[in-house]
């Protein structure tokens, strides 16, 4: 999608500064919008904002990602529905996906989508002053990090 707003953008240059300096030296990749993540050899394809691989697969890849183990969608008005639905509903049949995040550009809010050793995907939220753990890459960080330098849209603008 192009014509995303800067608030989104910030949001998801915050993400992916955070986690590419978490993971430095771990062998895992950082990648952003540009990326190309398939859900299948056979097609559907997405851009996430954010997503990491840890797996060896994807080491060397140089057109798509197959087997992320974390994917992160900075939400817009206009892509909300489908980032909650169907898209991902598809990134449920990626084997190697242990959670999914959805970032509000308009106020400070994250769900994640964790996905539980039964194999049920379990939500847990995050808002102003929480610490936002995100276990798939070990990560923990204040929610206002992602926020920092961010001027939060108001609905419609």
């Amino acid at each position: 999608m192009t014509g995303k707003s800067i608030p989104h953008n910030d949001i998801s240059v915050n993400l992916a500064v955070a986690l590419k300096n978490h993971l430095r030296g771990k062998k895992r990749k950082v990648l952003m919008a540009d990326a190309k993540l398939g859900v299948s050899e056979n097609g559907l394809f997405y851009y996430p904002d954010v997503m990491v691989t840890c797996d060896q697969r994807d080491r060397r890849a140089t057109k798509v990602i197959y087997h992320p183990c974390l994917v992160v969608e900075v939400l817009s008005p206009g892509t909300e529905a489908f980032n909650r639905g169907k898209k991902f509903k598809n990134y449920r049949n990626i084997s190697t996906l242990k959670e999914y995040v959805l970032i509000d550009a308009q106020e400070m809010t994250i769900e994640c989508f964790r996905l539980n050793k039964n194999g049920f995907w379990e939500l847990c939220n995050y808002g102003e002053g929480d610490e936002v753990n995100l276990t798939s890459v070990d990560l923990s960080f204040p929610i206002e990090m992602l926020y920092e330098d961010v001027f939060l849209e108001e609905a419609g603008e």
